[in-house]
């Protein structure tokens, strides 16, 4: 499975700016995830793909879907590519990543939570996550474990 990271469209089906009801649509439609959690009138939709253990939310305002947010799956063996400019961003180690991202002109401003923003494209990406994700040789993340695409950062 991809799910490509659309910067100021969105990622996968959905696209910033699409009404609540047109996001169900689309979840009905792609049929890769289930709902956990939504109200009638979401402030989020929470999905899960329960055979990679992987997230997806979807956030909104004023009816509007402004946020796609995307948490890595659990399983190392997930046939899922998460991809940003064509890079998964989910499999390269975040420190390469970044380098490829900004070999390509990105420009990424980093912050001591541990959030690194992609301005101009709208999205961030982040090691968030308490999971035991494969770490590096000093016990830090190896990937990414979070994408967020919004119409606003």
């Amino acid at each position: 499975m991809d799910v490509e990271i659309r910067p100021r469209i969105g990622a996968g089906p959905f696209r910033l700016g699409m009404p609540v009801g047109d996001a169900r649509a689309a979840v009905a439609k792609w049929g890769l995830f289930r709902t956990l959690s939504s109200d009638e009138e979401p402030g989020q939709i929470v999905l899960r793909q329960d055979r990679f253990a992987m997230d997806v939310v979807l956030g909104f305002t004023r009816g509007a879907l402004s946020g796609v947010e995307l948490v890595r799956f659990q399983h190392e063996d997930a046939d899922v590519r998460v991809l940003l400019d064509g890079l998964d961003v989910f499999r390269i180690p975040s420190g390469d990543l970044f380098e490829q991202l900004a070999e390509r002109g990105h420009i990424i401003e980093e912050n001591d939570l541990g959030f690194d923003a992609l301005p101009e494209l709208k999205v961030i990406l982040a090691n968030r996550s308490s999971h035991a994700y494969p770490v590096d040789e000093e016990g830090d993340p190896l990937y990414y474990d979070y994408v967020l695409v919004a119409d606003r950062i």
